[in-house]
């Protein structure tokens, strides 16, 4: 006998102003917890020094929570100069305390070298595998265990302010950059160490800072629900953004009524003005509502990747 789901299905992205000193997973759980969904999945965790964005995807929408993880970031990072920690972060133990002793000019060519596209060798304390554990649990063991460097793209890195030994910067990266290494690597650069003691994720693909919501004011607005003898749907699902939002960026392949019953059964369909080697978005119909991604396949056909179950109304 199959197992009955728990919680109501509810599908969108509610986007989390995660506080700091906490762990990602525990921030889904309790979005999860407060609109009783009964599925729920991050996309891309956020140490729990940083705070900011995490898109948390609900129900059907957690479908594309891998094309949030492999999006752009956008961070606001301060760092403290003249002192090197373990793990590149105010959470760590300080190795190294050195006097601070350089230019703006050479704070700009510093800067300069981290622009663009670069190798960046892992942290010890990223959440990377390796031989199926996370980098950071050997850390914590003391164990060093080889790294890759990898390709990141650091799009944008903006000098905002340096007041005393502090320095903040806004840096507009590609996926798996780590902000805690470019912070490290620079503070060796400049001969004076540096690591993270404030980070704060401003942007996730092209999703609106000023959506945020936090774990404090979804747990008001769960309060007023009981108070008011309100639904939850009511009050916590305009929060939703539409799922097609992870997928935004993708062409739009919209698909006849007729043809969306093959479509919507995994059966490759005929359109016109499909891309060659892209993902697509597809939607049907006049009402061009959202079912899912596809991509054409070896016939020239849309072939279904990844499709919604449509339901008629959401339980409350």
């Amino acid at each position: 006998m199959a197992r009955r789901s728990r919680g109501r299905f509810i599908d969108g992205i509610v986007l989390l102003d995660k506080d700091t000193g906490m762990s990602s997973n525990f921030a889904l759980q309790r979005v999860k917890r407060f609109f009783n969904a009964n599925k729920a999945g991050h996309t891309g965790a956020l140490d729990p020094l940083a705070t900011g964005m995490l898109p948390i995807c609900l129900g059907e929408a957690t479908k594309f929570s891998q094309h949030l993880l492999d999006a752009d970031k956008r961070y606001l990072v301060t760092a403290k100069l003249g002192q090197r920690t373990d793990t590149s972060d105010s959470d760590g133990e300080i190795v190294q305390t050195r006097e601070i002793n350089f230019t703006q000019e050479q704070l700009e060519t510093a800067l300069e070298h981290f622009r663009g596209e670069t190798m960046q060798v892992p942290s010890m304390f990223s959440a990377l595998k390796y031989q199926g554990q996370p980098l950071y649990k050997y850390a914590r063991e003391g164990i060093e265990v080889p790294r890759e460097a990898r390709p990141i793209n650091v799009f944008e890195l903006n000098f905002i302010s340096l007041e005393g030994d502090e320095l903040t910067l806004d840096i507009h990266c590609s996926k798996g950059t780590y902000i805690r290494t470019i912070t490290d690597d620079l503070g060796e650069m400049l001969g004076c160490g540096a690591h993270v003691i404030m980070l704060r994720r401003t942007q996730v693909a092209g999703y609106p800072y000023d959506k945020m919501v936090s774990l404090q004011q979804l747990e008001e607005l769960v309060a007023k629900a009981e108070a008011e003898s309100l639904s939850l749907s009511d009050v916590l699902d305009p929060l939703l953004l539409p799922m097609d939002t992870a997928v935004s960026g993708f062409k739009e392949v919209n698909v006849s009524e007729e043809l969306a019953t093959y479509l919507m059964n995994g059966n490759p369909v005929q359109v016109s003005n499909l891309p060659v080697d892209e993902l697509v978005r597809i939607t049907i119909g006049e009402s061009r509502q959202f079912v899912g991604i596809g991509q054409m396949n070896d016939d020239g056909q849309l072939a279904p990747k990844r499709l919604i179950v449509v339901r008629d109304t959401q339980e409350k």
